[in-house]
């Protein structure tokens, strides 16, 4: 094989590594969006005494992602995300999940049902 034909065939295997590299990278960055949108965290509503630990915590999502957070709490006492009408008991002590589609465009708030304590506002855009 001449040098010429060598150099060719060296740059476009630079080139075929360059794309899959990027095709890889992307993927790994997109992955990370659908977790959350803290950052892949999973963001986690803490109740001290019946109250949200730092205040009315704030979600914002996309129409079609999923919500996903979690609520620990010190008390017992029904939460529920209404617009959506979801409910889940936690315990005293005890955590609580949540995960549903956010298919429903607008503002919306969680509370500790039986104390009438807002600790969520959640807000989801078209």
């Amino acid at each position: 094989m001449s040098s010429k034909a060598t150099r060719l065939v060296g740059g476009l295997l630079v080139i075929v590594v360059a794309i899959v590299l990027l095709v890889v990278l992307k993927k790994d960055d997109s992955s990370s969006d659908a977790t959350s949108n803290a950052g892949g965290k999973v963001p986690t509503i803490v109740v001290e005494h019946g109250k949200p630990v730092g205040g009315i915590a704030d979600l914002t999502y996309n129409k079609g992602e999923r919500i996903h957070f979690i609520v620990e709490s010190d008390v017992s006492d029904e939460v529920h995300m209404h617009g959506y009408d979801v409910m889940k008991d936690v315990k005293a002590g005890g955590s609580v999940s949540f995960d549903f589609s956010a298919s429903i465009e607008g503002v919306f708030e969680a509370e500790l049902e039986g104390r009438k304590e807002q600790i969520l506002e959640l807000t989801v855009n078209p």
